[in-house]
C-alpha cells in the first residue's frame, strides 16, 4: 500500500482554483492574508493536499457560514491547538497503556512465581 504524503506540494494555482471553484486571485488573497502558505518555486505556487483541504474549509466558513477573516483566523488557530492537544492525549494514552501492560505482566509473574 502506498501512503500519500498530504504535505507534498503538487497542485498549481490554476488546478486548485478549478477544484475549489474560485478565481486564482482569491487564492493569492488568502496567501497575502496568511491563511495559507503554498510552496513557491521560481514563478509558481504549488499547493499540497493539506493546503487544498484548508482552503476548502476556509471557503466553507466564509461562504456557507458567513465567518469573517478574523473569525477564520481564530477558528484555524483553535483547530491547530486541538490537533496538538489530540496528539498529546494519544501519546499519553499510549504511555499509560504501555505502563498498564507492564504492571499487569509483573503482577502475573509474581502470581505464578508463588506457585
Amino acid at each position: 500500500m502506498v501512503v500519500k504524503d498530504r504535505k507534498q506540494p503538487i497542485y498549481m494555482i490554476s488546478v486548485v482554483a478549478e477544484i475549489l471553484h474560485v478565481h486564482p486571485q482569491t487564492l493569492r488573497l488568502y496567501e497575502r492574508e496568511g491563511l495559507v502558505t503554498p510552496k513557491r518555486t521560481k514563478r509558481q505556487r504549488l499547493y499540497s493536499e493539506e493546503d487544498v483541504e484548508r482552503l476548502s474549509m476556509i471557503l466553507r466558513l466564509t461562504r456557507d457560514l458567513g465567518v469573517n477573516k478574523a473569525g477564520v483566523e481564530v477558528i484555524l488557530r483553535l483547530m491547530q491547538r486541538l490537533e496538538v492537544m489530540q496528539k498529546e492525549i494519544e501519546d499519553m494514552m499510549n504511555y499509560l497503556e504501555e505502563n498498564e501492560r507492564r504492571d499487569f505482566a509483573e503482577r502475573l509473574k509474581r502470581i505464578f512465581s508463588e506457585y
